[in-house]
């Protein structure tokens, strides 16, 4: 029992540490999902010890108490935080307890909404006008940042606003509650406006928003992004609808902004798919949410059947899986890709995120580095999300003790030391030799990839199995393999080795714009490599053609044209392509660019970003079928945005130009003309 109490008292400590830190800093150290994880055990260790449950326990009580900074403001009514599931099960879980509280024949709908990831605010009408604004805190005090407040322009400073149709007679006292964020596409300019003014970057947009809204000086506040959506009416003196849904629209009508993500389920499991199919499109949201919310449609209900501990029975947030934790980075790795790029990686202490232990990571590139200032040594937040390669955020720079050591870029190769080379306008830092021990394997791993060649059967293991018999020295030296020489490598049988070699001889086959792709040249992806085909037919053609003629090219831009230039006017490039020739590789057939003028998608100009449960390349297919065009990067021209996960910078042009996005089942409706 000792134990019991003495992890009780660990449990309580860190988790009201870490809260102070997120509800009264907005400089949280470690990541929702391992506040989580604390949480649920405490959770779960109280629930079996009962009489050790103390009134100061954080289970007891909702967020942290309010910063001294602030004026203090006592809520109406608690501002009450949610209980959380992690998948549909626990969710029906919690419908097995509450439903037995509510009488049988009893109707019961349910409405879903995101979970938005901001900061939650409490604001105060007196006779329809803005009277005042405050943070949640501790659920029962908050703090007065009125003037702050005012500067955000989605929050109406009178109800019903001005102009409103037939809007409905609002009480004089009239408290609702929203949550204050910014955009992704906002917080990404904001960093970039940090970057480029050399001041310290945002983690996160919550952050951004909390830390924009807790400033002294309203001024500053006002020159920042942020946004609100409402969704609950804390108190009021007068009639309000009933129902939530009623409620969201209710709000709209008087002025408030609500998301247009909510919908209502009169099944159960029909709002259980609706919430986890949230976790597919989160990235198409606007804004950052860590999960859905499944309330009970009737607020009557609601109030019924109260609150347990700090939750409300009558609604639960369904979490998304996650995407961040924060754990120690204890060295930098360098790889050599197959262009000589040198990319560092982050060598982790093991972390858990979204169920798969992390090790290693992307740290991007030396510049992200220096820009994110990130140290050996340093506490950082490391980020996953499906299939794509996880990556280093940033430093949680509250956790440093001091000890941390800056990260440069290496002078020399660390695997030829010949000395690198950084060229003009790019971040980039290269080692210039081809023959570089370090980059052969990627070379030909790209080569005969899926999207490539596409040698089945050579596989990371093999090809390193190759270079170190010394079997192979170029991408060519693969059509020279001889059946003897596999089957003296460890692991090859005859059928193994044949099967191999038969892979290879396929490979023959392909078109000329997969040996384009194949060949790695910079910037020069499917879509380009497609373009180069239809117009030229040979390598040899290529080989010869100037910048002016390339850039004549739909898709080929002068950063592409320079590079296929600079990749084709080198010795050593000329001469695999005529020793790939000399082994049969020599493909002349113009991939068909025959435009389909009469799909249902002509002139319509796509571009795919993210990682997508089907290949980009089956995926541009499609919609090249169906008549429309894909490019690979956004303008003013693109019409279409397909998402998938992690989709980066694209997403966020994209939003700001207004682009149509679509998912991978929207764009499957597209193309079946629904």
């Amino acid at each position: 029992m000792a134990n019991v109490e003495k992890r009780l008292r660990e449990l309580r400590d860190q988790i009201s540490y870490h809260a102070y830190r997120y509800h009264v800093l907005d400089d949280p150290v470690i990541s929702d999902a391992e506040y989580d994880r604390l949480f649920e055990e405490l959770k779960r260790l109280e629930a079996a010890h009962p009489d050790r449950v103390t009134p100061d326990s954080p289970t007891q009580r909702v967020g942290a108490v309010a910063s001294d900074k602030f004026a203090k403001v006592r809520h109406p009514a608690p501002i009450l935080s949610l209980g959380n599931a992690f998948h549909g099960d626990e969710v029906r879980a919690w419908w097995t307890r509450i439903s037995k509280l509510i009488p049988a024949g009893r109707p019961v709908a349910f409405v879903v909404e995101p979970k938005i990831d901001g900061l939650s605010v409490v604001l105060h009408y007196r006779d329809g006008v803005f009277a005042q604004g405050a943070t949640r805190g501790d659920g029962e005090i908050g703090e007065d940042i009125t003037p702050n407040l005012r500067t955000v322009k989605t929050i109406p400073l009178r109800i019903p606003v001005p102009g409103a149709k037939n809007p409905p007679k609002v009480p004089s006292r009239f408290v609702v509650r929203g949550e204050a964020y910014i955009t992704v596409a906002e917080f990404e300019k904001l960093n970039e406006k940090q970057a480029a003014a050399g001041e310290r970057l945002f983690a996160n947009p919550r952050n951004a928003a909390a830390g924009m809204l807790r400033q002294l000086d309203a001024r500053v506040t006002a020159t920042r992004p942020i946004r609100l959506l409402t969704y609950q009416v804390v108190d009021a003196d007068g009639d309000t609808p009933r129902s939530q849904w009623e409620l969201l629209k209710y709000l709209k009508t008087i002025g408030f902004p609500v998301t247009d993500a909510a919908k209502r389920f009169d099944a159960l499991d029909d709002a259980i798919a609706y919430a986890e199919a949230g976790s597919d499109k989160r990235d198409t949201l606007p804004y950052e949410a860590d999960g859905m919310v499944i309330k009970i449609d009737d607020l009557d209900l609601q109030a019924e059947l109260g609150v347990v501990g700090k939750d409300p029975r009558g609604a639960i947030a369904l979490k998304f899986p996650a995407r961040e934790a924060t754990t120690p980075l204890l060295d930098v790795g360098i790889n050599v890709g197959r262009t000589g790029v040198l990319t560092p990686y982050a060598i982790l202490e093991p972390v858990n995120v979204g169920g798969v232990t992390i090790e290693r990571a992307t740290l991007h590139n030396f510049d992200d580095i220096a820009r994110k200032d990130i140290r050996v040594g340093d506490r950082v937040i490391v980020k996953r999300s499906g299939d794509v390669i996880p990556y280093v955020a940033g430093p949680v720079v509250s956790a440093r003790a001091g000890k941390e050591k800056k990260i440069t870029a290496p002078k020399k190769c660390p695997f030829c030391e010949t000395p690198v080379e950084q060229r003009e306008g790019e971040v980039a830092v290269y080692c210039p030799n081809r023959d570089c021990p370090g980059r052969l394997d990627r070379q030909i791993e790209h080569f005969v990839g899926r999207g490539a060649m596409d040698i089945d059967g050579l596989g990371e293991k093999i090809v390193q199995q190759l270079i170190d018999a010394g079997l192979v020295r170029d991408v060519a030296d693969l059509y020279l393999l001889k059946r003897e020489d596999l089957l003296e490598l460890e692991g090859f049988a005859e059928k193994k080795a044949d099967n191999l070699l038969g892979a290879i001889a396929v490979s023959k086959r392909q078109s000329l714009d997969r040996l384009i792709v194949a060949l790695g040249i910079r910037h020069a992806g499917s879509v380009a490599a497609e373009a180069l085909a239809a117009n030229f037919g040979s390598m040899d053609r290529l080989l010869k053609a100037s910048g002016e003629e390339l850039t004549t090219l739909d898709g080929i831009g002068p950063t592409i044209a320079a590079s296929i230039v600079e990749w084709s006017s080198n010795s050593r490039s000329r001469a695999l392509v005529d020793k790939l020739k000399r082994v049969g590789v020599n493909p002349k057939r113009k991939v068909d660019a025959t435009s389909a003028s009469s799909g249902k998608l002509s002139d319509k100009t796509f571009v795919i970003t993210g990682a997508l449960s089907k290949p980009r390349e089956e995926i541009a297919a499609l919609i090249k079928a169906a008549g429309g065009k894909v490019t690979d990067s956004v303008s003013q021209k693109t019409d279409y945005l397909v998402v998938g996960e992690s989709p980066g910078s694209k997403l966020a042009k994209a939003q700001s130009l207004g682009v149509t996005i679509l998912d991978e089942k929207a764009l499957e409706r597209l193309l079946a003309g629904k």
